[in-house]
């Protein structure tokens, strides 16, 4: 860790302990809690470049999964409960909570967006604001998977298969995979919207078979429970019920289906509001300003 840049001047570091084991996270800020939870493959680092800017308003906890950065990473299960996101949404409840938050804000990106809205459904007396980046939700990413779209997210039917299938294709070359992965889902398609420092803590993270291997259970738990439990709540016609925000990014990966914006309002969030911002995936490296444009008018509502 002493070899990594501090990308966050300023911000307490902290160690939580779940029952899951420690989760990591960066604390800074004074305000109102919020909750910025990273997505696949990265970790709480993606966040450098706006989290000082959200600090001036909020408490900000910039944490990282489980299984990813430096938090804890249990063996998996399969993707049955340990990597389920109403696990690792429980986490963040136990996390908040430990640093005097019952009730926060959430900014999710990618997985972590996942996790957010799994929290939001599952606790909704804890979520006063929920922000999701660049993802539909999990139920219609599965239902809606075609030709086009399997080539493009191939990586969730990869990621899923059964154990070490992909934990030892990554394994031979792991810095390789991540950085491809990381600049196919760019505007560019390449590194150059990452900064150097952050690219070291993304190349550190995943150089660990543990850590590719919860990368994988996180999918895996993506294509069967976290799955299953969208099914169960949207046949129920379970909803979010604190205001919810989509933003994407207009060279994103739910860019290139229908409506990102339509997807969450004929599921789990009918009076979503939203937009896109001129980026690939990575919304709030690739395109800060316009990423922090989209979400304070929304967080300070």
């Amino acid at each position: 860790m002493s070899d990594l840049a501090d990308l966050f001047p300023g911000f307490a570091s902290k160690w939580i302990n779940t029952e899951a084991g420690k989760i990591f996270a960066r604390v800074g800020g004074e305000g109102p809690p919020l909750a910025l939870i990273h997505g696949f493959p990265q970790t709480h680092v993606m966040w450098h470049r706006i989290a000082p800017e959200l600090a001036k308003r909020f408490t900000v906890v910039a944490m990282d999964l489980r299984g990813y950065g430096w938090s804890t990473a249990p063996r998996g299960d399969g993707g049955r409960e340990v990597y389920s996101k109403r696990a690792m949404a429980g986490d963040v409840v136990a996390v908040m909570q430990e640093l005097g938050h019952v009730r926060f804000a959430v900014v999710g990106h990618d997985r972590g967006a996942r996790v957010g809205y799994r929290l939001a459904l599952d606790h909704p007396g804890r979520v006063e604001r929920l922000a999701l980046l660049d993802i539909v939700p999990t139920l219609l990413m599965w239902d809606r998977m075609d030709a086009k779209s399997a080539m493009q997210v191939y990586h969730w039917t990869f990621l899923a298969q059964p154990e070490p299938v992909p934990e030892k294709a990554i394994g031979g070359d792991p810095v390789a995979w991540l950085d491809h992965t990381l600049a196919s889902w760019t505007k560019t398609k390449s590194l150059d919207g990452f900064d150097g420092r952050a690219l070291a803590h993304y190349r550190a993270f995943f150089n660990n078979p543990d850590r590719i291997h919860a990368c994988c259970e996180d999918y895996r738990a993506g294509a069967t429970t976290d799955l299953a439990q969208d099914r169960e709540d949207r046949a129920a016609g379970k909803i979010i019920d604190c205001p919810v925000a989509v933003i994407w990014g207009a060279a994103g990966i739910p860019a290139a289906g229908a409506s990102p914006l339509d997807a969450w309002r004929e599921t789990f969030a009918p009076k979503a509001v939203g937009e896109a911002v001129d980026a690939g995936h990575f919304l709030a490296e690739e395109n800060p300003q316009a990423t922090l444009a989209a979400l304070l008018p929304f967080l300070t509502a």
